[in-house]
């Protein structure tokens, strides 16, 4: 089997070319990365080599040895479909997870997505609560970083704010919805700020700049990205009409729906307004 030819490379590559078809990843924005089931690893076990050791830039003892697909710093999404071999890598942890290396991909050089630190880190906070979660994904989702503009930046009124704009919302992200505020993309701080949320939350906001996204497949996780995004798109519209609402869904209908989809809403984010 070829590299390419994986079904695990394949949905990697799908959903890179969903997230670009949406709209969210101009240039070289946004990221994505797997983590790579052992059974996955052996099937393309020959397709790899072994590159130089370079440090992670964070200490991620959890994922010792364990592999990740992952694309590239300065990558363009539009480019995996049409050129995985140059925009997408695996890479494999050493022993300690202090260090990373190249196992296949990137043949024109490069390096793995300047936000590897987040990634990783978030896998490791994600892979301690349940080992089924795989993925992690981070998209400038426009009509988020736009409400993060207009709306306090509190995890109570995103998660309130999205959960009234579509009835599936509380369904699909029962937990909320984590707001990280603005910080430089790419270091350790906003790394540590999110793992801290990923404990809490699958999904976070980052101020300014887009959201950060954790599930146990490709479909699950783009979905809940895709569900979050669509909310805040009727908010913006709704926002454009006029800025009251005349009504929309109270406490208790949240209350109703928990019960019948068998769903637990925390009670903080039913506050009166």
């Amino acid at each position: 089997m070829s590299f390419l030819d994986a079904k695990f490379v394949q949905g990697f590559i799908r959903m890179a070319n969903d997230g670009w078809e949406q709209g969210w990843h101009e240039r070289n924005g946004g990221n994505l990365s797997y983590r790579v089931k052992p059974k996955e690893v052996e099937e393309v076990k020959d397709c790899m080599q072994a590159g130089e050791w370079e440090p992670i830039g964070a200490n991620v003892p959890g994922l010792a040895k364990e592999y990740f697909l992952v694309t590239g710093s300065g990558k363009y999404f539009r480019n995996v479909i049409i050129n995985p071999e140059d925009s997408i890598c695996m890479i494999e942890l050493d022993d300690k997870g202090e260090n990373y290396r190249i196992a296949w991909g990137l043949v024109n050089g490069g390096r793995p997505t300047s936000e590897l630190p987040s990634h990783l880190m978030n896998h490791e906070v994600k892979k301690n609560q349940n080992e089924k979660y795989r993925v992690i994904y981070h998209a400038h989702t426009t009509n988020i970083i736009a409400l993060t503009f207009v709306l306090p930046l509190k995890d109570e009124v995103f998660t309130r704010e999205l959960w009234e704009m579509a009835t599936e919302c509380p369904v699909v992200f029962p937990d909320g919805i984590g707001v990280v505020p603005w910080m430089v993309p790419g270091g350790k701080e906003i790394a540590v700020a999110t793992s801290e949320l990923m404990k809490k939350y699958d999904l976070a906001v980052w101020a300014h700049h887009g959201m950060f996204a954790a599930g146990e497949d490709f479909d699950l996780t783009f979905g809940l990205m895709h569900t979050a995004e669509k909310s805040a798109e009727i908010l913006v519209k709704m926002l454009s009409m006029q800025s009251n609402k005349l009504q929309t869904i109270t406490p208790d209908n949240f209350r109703d729906l928990a019960r019948d989809f068998h769903v637990t809403l925390p009670e903080r984010f039913l506050y009166k307004k």
